[in-house]
């Protein structure tokens, strides 16, 4: 029994230290966890406890604090005698836990829940490493668990996004990229995209994505994809909108296909036809580009005109028949009707009786007829002959009276027939004329011998010129054109002017006028202008003198130790250029040689031109002759190449070279806008009539060579220019060119009637391919008292520019002003070879090259030095090349070989921040010095 209640005593003494025990657990548990936190391990078991470890049915979640809501972290374990949190390494104190204890019905173990609240201010007020944490401590009668940590942080989400999505236009069919970043927040916030207010939704269309780090792609922009798109943020405290970014997907126009050719809108002779296209293939949207080219294309057509047939002259009769006719025929070939024309109208056969019917009066045989019948038949017959000689001769004798007073009054106008009768554009004044149907050759005809009156021409500086027409019209005006030069081989006499102006003539005996007219031309003209120079390595420059033709040689070009003879020339005989459709030539023709030689670095050559340069109405053309002698295109002026690069100034094209030939520069109108530039100048001389003076009024391309050939035909023919030339703006309207005689002081002058205002078609003077066109005015003094002249020549195109040219001059040698042709000549040493060919010192350049050719970071390389120079084009051309700055600045000579700008060049320099030394200081005698020391004498 002692035992037992010894037992039993034991074991209600158990019972009864049972919560002492657990306190023991709790007290030995926290001691362990405080060690474990000190560093010390807790056991995981006490062996001499019955039960298991507690295991975490729910533990704490990390947990976001909304604006100052508390927020609640939750804990269940089983079995679970005690559970306690411990934040930030902290017990929480035992007041501010909430438990709750059941049993697990299954399992028969105590289950145990616990709660705590943590605030906002108790955050904000931990300042450790890592942010605030909370963490449950479970005991059992084994021992103690713990569970995860959970964090607590300040849930926020700051206004402004940290990248806005930016406006994009983009093309259809490309690729949309919007770049959104949202503001900073905790938790992060989701991102969500909207277009126009609407969500987007990507699994619904493949065509975007908005998984890459919250971008927005669309990886084929279509036409629906235009709109307004905004980026949305989103976590659990707020929302946050980015501003609206504005996607318009344009699409560039497209040409639609031409058009057929449309008919010629003549139904005669030469005129147009035109195709069409429309920008609609596609048709420009949402601001995309129109499209690039003409929408119209013009060519030039010839309809056949109908000619109308015309009979021959009849034939002999044909011998009497039995039945006493004879025959006669005639045949409709005079012309035959062509193109639709019609045929003669009339009997193309005449028959009738070869006695005059005396073999069938009263059907009686001849020898019945009385004798008188045909002695009265046989008088009329030769009194009515013998009427018509006698009127014949009378309307001859007063023709040429009449021809004779005619030509002692106004000298002699010789016009060829055939432009006068059978030319259908004389009976229409409307019509554009043919210029290859009749000649016209207007002004004072020389009679060397007054017995033969020998037909009489001027040399080629009156140049009556071959296919020249007239056009009467109701006001008397003489439209002249010109065309190619024909040939006549005739007999030459010379004779002589007054005032000591020797001239040439060309002459014809009286049976010969017909055919002479026909073929009546100039004297030979040149065939081409040449000069040469021998360069080495040290390079050079050749100019053509007057003609603004130059060729430049960079230092380098040649190989050491060789040279080349050199040569430039200009053809001046017919242009082998033939304008295609709607081109036309605005330069000379230059060749450069020889043309086997090769060169390291390219040379300049430079062309001047006659073209208004703007990109708006015309397209520019550089054009090179083959071997074969065809013409093939080069490069348009805007196109970018790596084989040769052209730089288009006001008045030249200077263009960068590989290999020498022959190249002009030919344009194309874009619009009716293009305008040609003119030199209108006005020329004056005696005529071979002591009281005549001839004017002569040119019209050439603004061409320097172009006028030189003008100027050479002038001073070898005694003629004087009476006025600076002007320029004139032709434009490429189709309207025509009108020169005029006005203010001639009355009683002291006269001009020969109809001839007061000539006309010149539109189509000579726009394809006028670099050839003089000129129209000639013949003055008379009634007394040969009067020396000075004054009048005004006006020049105008029909709904375009005009020029008035003033001429105050005295028709004596000795009392009239000398005009200088040219205000520059650089005839003096067309060719300069080494240093003195350059502006720039050798030494200077091989510096700027040094500096500009290695890359910077900042930007001042070879392509600012291009850009302060103006060449903002093209700039890949200088990138093959392997010292960009040089090539740089061998265009720079090439533009500036007559000024030498230097002061520009230094500025330039000075803005790019690479020197600050002018290079102008430079002085002629150091420009000579051999060694090239210019650097330490200017401080460079």
């Amino acid at each position: 029994m002692g035992k037992a209640a010894a037992a039993g005593g034991g074991a209600g003494g158990a019972r009864r230290w049972l919560p002492w025990l657990g306190l023991c657990f709790w007290a030995a548990g926290a001691a362990a966890a405080r060690g474990a936190d000190n560093g010390e391990t807790l056991p995981e078991s006490i062996p001499s406890a019955p039960g298991t470890l507690p295991h975490f049915i729910e533990e704490p979640d990390d947990a976001y604090i909304i604006k100052s809501n508390p927020i609640a972290l939750r804990c269940k374990a089983r079995p679970a005698m005690q559970i306690f949190f411990k934040c930030n390494g902290e017990w929480v104190h035992q007041n501010e836990h909430v438990s709750e204890e059941s049993l697990d019905e299954s399992s028969g173990l105590k289950v145990r829940e616990v709660f705590i609240n943590v605030t906002r201010q108790q955050v904000e007020d931990f300042h450790g490493p890592e942010d605030y944490w909370c963490q449950c401590v479970a005991w059992s009668h084994l021992g103690t668990s713990k569970s995860r940590k959970a964090s607590v942080r300040i849930a926020y989400l700051r206004k402004n996004f940290e990248q806005d999505p930016q406006g994009r236009e983009v093309p259809i069919e490309g690729m949309i990229v919007l770049h959104c970043r949202p503001p900073e927040g905790v938790p992060a916030a989701e991102v969500e995209w909207l277009k126009n207010e609407e969500p987007i939704d990507s699994e619904q269309d493949e065509n975007i994505d908005t998984r890459a780090d919250h971008n927005l792609i669309i990886r084929q922009a279509r036409l629906s994809d235009s709109g307004n798109y905004t980026c949305m943020a989103a976590n659990i405290v707020a929302k946050r909108r980015s501003l609206s970014a504005t996607v318009v997907v344009y699409v560039n126009g497209g040409w639609s296909s031409w058009t057929e050719w449309s008919a010629c809108n003549v139904r005669c002779g030469r005129g147009w036809q035109k195709r069409s296209r429309t920008c609609t293939n596609p048709a420009p949207l949402n601001g995309g580009a129109f499209c690039e080219g003409m929408s119209v294309q013009k060519i030039t057509c010839t309809s056949l005109c109908p000619v109308d047939g015309s009979w021959e002259v009849w034939s002999e009769w044909s011998v009497c028949s039995p039945e006493c006719e004879h025959l006669r025929i005639r045949e409709c070939t005079a012309p035959p009707p062509r193109n639709g024309g019609k045929f003669c109208e009339g009997l193309s056969q005449e028959s009738e009786n070869c006695t005059d019917g005396l073999c069938i009066l009263d059907k009686k045989p001849l020898h019945e007829i009385k004798p008188q019948s045909i002695e009265n038949a046989s008088d009329i017959a030769l009194y009515s002959g013998l009427g018509a000689a006698v009127v014949a001769v009378a309307v001859l004798v007063i023709g040429v009276t009449l021809y004779r007073r005619s030509q002692s009054d106004y000298g002699v106008d010789v016009i060829d027939s055939s432009a006068l009768t059978g030319n259908p554009l004389l009976l229409n004044s409307s019509m554009q004329p043919d210029l290859t149907v009749s000649r016209t050759y207007s002004g004072p005809i020389c009679l060397q011998d007054p017995l033969d009156k020998e037909l009489m021409t001027e040399s080629s500086l009156f140049n009556p010129l071959s296919d020249i027409k007239v056009k009467v019209q109701s006001s008397f005006m003489v439209s002249l054109g010109v065309s190619e030069r024909a040939e006549y081989h005739g007999k030459n006499h010379s004779g002589t002017f007054p005032h000591g102006n020797n001239r040439s003539f060309s002459t014809m005996h009286p049976r010969n006028k017909t055919p002479y007219i026909q073929n009546l031309s100039s004297l030979p003209t040149r065939t081409e202008l040449r000069t040469t120079g021998v360069f080495g390595h040290l390079g050079g420059r050749l100019v053509m003198p007057n003609t603004g033709v130059s060729l430049l040689i960079p230092h380098g070009a040649i190989p050491e130790e060789n040279s080349w003879e050199i040569y430039m020339s200009i053809n001046q005989g017919e242009p082998s250029l033939q304008s295609d459709g709607s081109e036309v030539l605005l330069s000379p023709e230059v060749t450069c040689g020889p043309p086997d030689m090769t060169v390291t670095t390219p040379f300049a050559l430079t062309i001047p031109h006659c073209a208004d340069v703007s990109s708006e109405h015309w397209n520019i053309h550089l054009k090179k002759r083959t071997q074969q002698g065809k013409w093939e295109e080069v490069m348009s002026v805007e196109d970018e190449s790596t084989s040769c690069y052209c730089l288009l100034d006001p008045f030249a094209c200077h263009v960068l070279l590989d290999s020498f030939g022959t190249y002009a520069l030919t344009g194309e109108p874009i619009t009716d806008c293009a305008v040609k530039q003119l030199k209108v100048a006005v020329f004056g001389c005696m005529s071979c009539n002591s009281l005549d003076y001839n004017l002569r009024v040119y019209c050439v391309d603004n061409t320097p060579w172009a006028f030189q050939e003008v100027v050479s035909d002038e001073r070898h023919q005694g003629g004087q220019l009476l006025e600076e030339p002007k320029l004139l703006h032709f434009k490429g309207n189709t309207f025509s060119l009108q020169i005029s005689v006005l203010d001639i002081p009355p009683f002291l002058w006269r001009i020969k009637p109809f001839t007061a205002c000539q006309e010149v078609p539109f189509s000579r003077v726009w394809c006028s391919n670099q050839q003089p066109l000129h129209c000639a005015f013949s003055l008379e003094r009634y007394t040969p008292t009067t020396t000075q002249l004054s009048c005004k020549i006006c020049i105008r195109q029909l709904k375009g520019h005009e020029q008035i040219l003033q001429v105050q001059t005295s028709i004596l040698e000795s009392e009239r002003e000398t005009i200088t042709f040219f205000a520059q000549e650089d005839s003096t040493f067309p060719a300069q070879t080494g240093p003195k060919a350059f502006k720039i010192p050798y030494s200077i350049r091989q510096r700027i090259c040094a500096t500009f050719d290695t890359p910077n970071a900042k930007g001042k390389d070879w392509q600012m030095l291009a850009q302060k120079n103006s060449i903002n084009r093209n700039l890949s051309y200088f990138a093959t090349q392997s010292s960009p700055s040089a090539v740089i600045l061998n265009l720079w000579e090439a533009r500036h070989q007559h000024d030498g700008d230097l002061d520009s060049l230094a500025c330039a320099l000075e803005e790019i921040g690479r020197t600050h030394t002018k290079l102008s200081n430079i002085t002629e005698s150091q420009l000579d010095e051999a060694d090239f020391n210019y650097s330490r004498q200017n401080g460079l």
